[in-house]
């Protein structure tokens, strides 16, 4: 028996794939069922060698997203840098949906619409408080992947919080087809260096022939006021600071902005590892709720699957899963050290 906490990326993966081996999983998720959110996402070749391992189908993938010829770096400075990786280009809309349809066939038990507000350890029992103020056991595993403000993580590691990341985050689609002067289904990066070099900026954007153009900026400042996701929010309201955080390319910018009537805002938070509890059964943090990354290319999207497939594997081979996720802790954090090494060699 398996429950899952969250219907995110991680928890609605896991647990399509785990029923569909027979194995009796629940899922709980606060959300109402079909719920959106988020903005866009790019994924690469290794997030999608999972989604095709787990068993959503290659032509379902192919029909909801679509792929990124490369991504190109560029900086203030003038240096460039391009890579490819198999990325597609995801609304998370359109990832969410697949995915839902995929656990929705599955035979899991799913329970949209219920909240778990708490959850505590007795005696070897796992005892899930829910929003209504019921209260059950949870037998066998319990998967925790409920986001960056997982209840789960704040009970079992209070200490363990989110943090401020450093960078404001707008998301922004245009309001029709929008065809650019750059190269079409290519993910763009523009890095505003300060004058020590570091970005203190960078502005992404992505297009291609009768799509809406879409795009992303992370400005280097103090956090948001208030709430660390603002939501949907008038482009005109953060015109000026986006103009400001990005004097190299101006003219692009407002072409984008002009044809935007609203943006997502946000602060980038992260879940620190270096003071994470050793994962243990019988509950396990996954994904955000276990280590969250600031928005970048994809990454915390190819986590949260990779997260899903260790897991998964233990779970159907006999092996064990908090070892599984120790190794994946690893793997993330070499994979964050080696994208430190590749932004800075850009940027010098």
């Amino acid at each position: 028996m398996v429950t899952i906490i969250g219907g995110g990326i991680a928890g609605t993966v896991l647990g399509g794939a785990l029923a569909r081996q027979g194995e009796p999983v629940t899922m709980y998720e606060r959300q109402r069922r079909g719920a959106e959110g988020g903005a866009f996402l790019f994924v690469d070749g290794r997030g999608h060698s999972v989604l095709h391992e787990l068993g959503v189908a290659d032509e379902v993938v192919d029909a909801a997203s679509f792929p990124v010829t490369a991504l190109e770096y560029a900086g203030s400075d003038g240096r460039r840098a391009a890579m490819s990786r198999g990325h597609r280009f995801w609304l998370h809309s359109s990832l969410m949906r697949v995915l839902g349809e995929f656990l929705g066939t599955s035979g899991a038990d799913v329970r949209y619409g219920q909240a778990v507000t708490g959850v505590a350890l007795d005696g070897g029992e796992t005892r899930l408080t829910h929003g209504d103020g019921s209260s059950g056991t949870a037998d066998g595993t319990v998967i925790a992947a409920d986001g960056i403000d997982s209840v789960v993580r704040a009970r079992l590691e209070p200490d363990r919080v989110p943090v401020y990341a450093g960078d404001v985050v707008l998301y922004g689609r245009t309001e029709d087809p929008l065809a650019l002067d750059t190269d079409a289904q290519i993910l763009h990066f523009f890095a505003e260096l300060d004058e020590t070099g570091s970005a203190a900026s960078t502005f992404g954007h992505i297009w291609r022939p009768g799509d809406a153009a879409h795009w992303f900026i992370r400005i280097a400042r103090d956090p948001l006021d208030g709430p660390d996701d603002l939501g949907m929010r008038p482009t005109e309201e953060w015109r000026d600071t986006v103009l400001r955080a990005t004097p190299s390319i101006t003219d692009m910018v407002e072409t984008l902005l002009d044809r935007t009537d609203s943006v997502h805002v946000s602060n980038a938070r992260d879940v620190p590892l270096d003071t994470a509890a050793p994962p243990t059964l019988p509950v396990l943090l996954i994904g955000d709720a276990d280590h969250a990354i600031t928005p970048a290319a994809g990454v915390g999207a190819r986590d949260a699957l990779e997260d899903a497939h260790a897991v998964y594997t233990a779970l159907t081979t006999g092996t064990c899963p908090a070892e599984a996720m120790s190794l994946r802790r690893t793997t993330i954090l070499e994979d964050r050290q080696r994208a430190l090494r590749n932004r800075a060699s850009v940027s010098r």
